[in-house]
């Protein structure tokens, strides 16, 4: 498949989604009043469809009528604050990240003593928003990223004599994975390549990657060295390695730095999807944009995002919760309770364990769901590996806020196309850091909590 067919691909996936009906409601005369509700606000367009199939399977086998709204991309906030206003209140909605969870705390229930919270595996629980002994979200949908890489590509790299490895078993730190693509790099045109590693767009479709993500290698070894899960305030120890891999990126990929600013997401995926670069830096969730073009399934890996770290080898790929059921605290003790029972259900019945999991495509963080279930997704299958060898992941702490990741996207384009210094970056990264936490605090009242720092394989 082509860039252009890849990019048909996508916009119109766009158009059906904005074609999804926004409200499916399942009641009339399968439901049953007196049994309370359930309305969920449902952030993830994608899966809208599969949610009025769930939605229609429960009312018919429990009574309970359950509406699912769903929010077009990028609408969440409004979608929640329209809805919040009404009488008829949702009873369930998403949480996405922390800013999302300091905006609606005021409506969220202490869910620590429900069946589902407690059906919730360690890591999960790790990743619930939680004060004291309260626990106000359930984390729904485990994901991962890391450096995704082709192993067609690399096993015809380190077939060359020139190859500086002969197993991508080697590649367990920031010096081996820099020479790796130095050499590929050099060597693109043998290869059949157009670089070692796809290109840093700075396009706004594109910059979550190095803002949300990326960004988030670094704090992990800074928390790691002060043991805790938080701080208002950092230093930006691994400032230096972030500049480290950033460079990489600059040096050994397909484009220019002067053209960097119009790269999308679009194009980056392109490049890897059409077999052009050997490493990707990306998520679970590419896959489905991946798939079907010139790199097979079974040649689709993921190493760890390396960046010079000290202790680095010792961890895999990153683990990250985005999404997150709550409770409005507002509902009625019936709805509530239905609300829960409906959540319970769509972790622990079969129906539900499959719509989560198989048709939505979800790795579940769940004592319930089945430990020993293969992922359709081999992005799923590759990260899993490191918790099967016991491999510790990195762990994606609270960001700030969106204009964090603003101003820190701005400092990246300014060093990469404008010749700006990296002590900008730095100043983005680190100064805006305790003035948005800051920013959160006045605004909400609250901030994450500091915990003893833990490694986590679950």
């Amino acid at each position: 498949m082509s860039s252009s067919d890849i990019r048909r691909k996508a916009t119109a996936a766009l158009a059906l989604t904005l074609l999804i009906p926004t409200l499916a409601s399942c009641g009339g005369e399968s439901a049953d009043s007196s049994k309370g509700q359930v309305y969920y606000i449902n952030s993830k367009p994608e899966v809208a469809s599969i949610w009025k199939k769930v939605a229609s399977e429960y009312t018919k086998e429990t009574g309970v009528e359950v509406t699912v709204q769903t929010a077009a991309a990028g609408t969440l906030d409004q979608t929640m604050a329209s809805e919040l206003a009404k009488s008829e209140a949702p009873t369930m909605f998403t949480l996405n990240g922390y800013d999302s969870y300091s905006k609606y705390k005021q409506y969220l229930a202490d869910v620590s003593d429900s069946a589902v919270y407690k059906l919730l595996n360690n890591e999960g629980k790790a990743y619930s928003f939680t004060e004291g002994t309260k626990a106000y979200s359930v984390p729904f949908a485990a994901e991962w990223y890391g450096m995704i890489y082709n192993k067609a590509i690399l096993a015809k790299y380190i077939s060359k004599d020139y190859a500086v490895i002969k197993s991508v078993d080697e590649i367990k730190n920031f010096d081996v994975f820099k020479q790796v693509c130095d050499s590929i790099q050099a060597h693109k045109s043998d290869l059949g390549l157009d670089g070692a590693i796809s290109n840093a767009g700075m396009d706004a479709s594109d910059t979550y990657r190095f803002t949300s993500h990326l960004a988030r290698i670094p704090l992990f070894y800074e928390y790691k060295d002060a043991n805790t899960t938080f701080m208002p305030k950092i230093k930006g120890t691994y400032m230096e390695q972030f500049k480290n891999i950033w460079d990489l990126y600059l040096t050994d990929s397909t484009t220019q730095h002067s053209l960097l600013s119009s790269k999308t997401y679009e194009d980056t995926t392109s490049e890897f999807a059409t077999g052009k670069v050997a490493f990707y830096q990306n998520g679970t969730w590419s896959y489905t944009q991946i798939q079907g073009n010139a790199v097979k399934d079974s040649d689709l890996g993921m190493l760890p995002i390396y960046i010079g770290a000290k202790d680095e080898s010792s961890y895999g790929p990153a683990s990250i919760y985005d999404a997150s059921w709550a409770i409005n605290k507002n509902s009625s003790e019936q709805d509530q309770k239905a609300t829960l029972d409906f959540m319970k259900w769509l972790v622990s019945s079969k129906e539900g364990k499959q719509a989560l999991t198989t048709d939505m495509g979800f790795s579940a963080p769940f004592t319930s769901m089945d430990v020993n279930a293969k992922s359709d997704n081999p992005l799923v299958t590759a990260a899993l590996e490191y918790k099967k060898d016991k491999i510790p992941f990195v762990q994606s702490f609270a960001l700030p806020s969106g204009q964090w990741q603003s101003d820190l996207s701005n400092a990246l384009l300014n060093y990469t196309q404008s010749g700006g210094s990296w002590s900008a970056v730095k100043t983005a990264y680190v100064k805006n850091w305790a003035t948005e936490w800051k920013s959160v605090k006045d605004t909400s009242g609250v901030l994450p909590e500091a915990g003893t720092f833990k490694d986590t394989t679950d």
